[in-house]
């Protein structure tokens, strides 16, 4: 009794989430039968709900071990049973499909569907899908590399200027140089006051 009513509770809150996750306006009756037909072709062009192939499994897998941790002495029964119902639901992946169908039929055209269709599906197309991921890892290490480059000589430009900036105004509020002791001019005053020396003849 106990098994039975984790395996319904954790039913329930699966089934819950599902709904909530592809719970969205209704407008399935605003799609044409051949616009989704050409939705679903560009799904299955571009593998769009692959990354998904795994939930029923992990899911499956991860209720066996809860489960068999805490029933041990029914570990054959948990796995058979299972391994049963997942096969069953697992016809329920057209669901998923659909969803995917509509909502890629929300957002593109029908002919804009058949382009995607047509484009994934030539061998431009699958090699796009097959070495883009590989592509996308150099692109961000070259982008990492170039960051560093950028920042490291947006500081260092950045630096000299305020550097040079610095000097400049150091050197401007410096106080001025005392001007050179000179010999007086003939007939001034030499510096101490005194009457300056006669020259002439007496």
């Amino acid at each position: 009794m106990m098994l039975h009513n984790r395996v319904r509770r954790l039913c329930v809150l699966m089934t819950a989430s599902a709904v909530f996750a592809f719970s969205s306006p209704v407008f399935a009756q605003d799609v044409t039968e051949s616009h989704l037909k050409a939705a679903r072709a560009a799904v299955a062009a571009i593998h769009a709900t692959d990354p998904f192939d795994n939930i029923l499994p992990q899911a499956a897998a991860a209720l066996e071990s809860q489960l068999i941790q805490k029933n041990p002495d029914m570990e054959e029964l948990i796995g058979k049973t299972i391994a049963e119902k997942a096969l069953a639901l697992a016809s329920r992946r057209a669901d998923l499909e659909k969803e995917a169908a509509l909502a890629y039929a929300k957002v593109f055209s029908e002919q804009e569907l058949n382009d995607i269709a047509t484009f994934y599906g030539s061998e431009a197309g699958k090699k796009l899908l097959d070495s883009g991921p590989a592509v996308t890892r150099d692109l961000v290490k070259a982008a990492d590399i170039w960051q560093n480059g950028v920042g490291r000589d947006l500081a260092q430009q950045v630096g000299e200027t305020l550097a040079a900036a610095a000097k400049a105004k150091a050197a401007a509020a410096a106080p001025a140089a005392p001007a050179d002791a000179t010999a007086p001019a003939d007939g001034a005053a030499p510096a101490d006051g005194s009457a300056p020396a006669d020259n002439s003849a007496n």
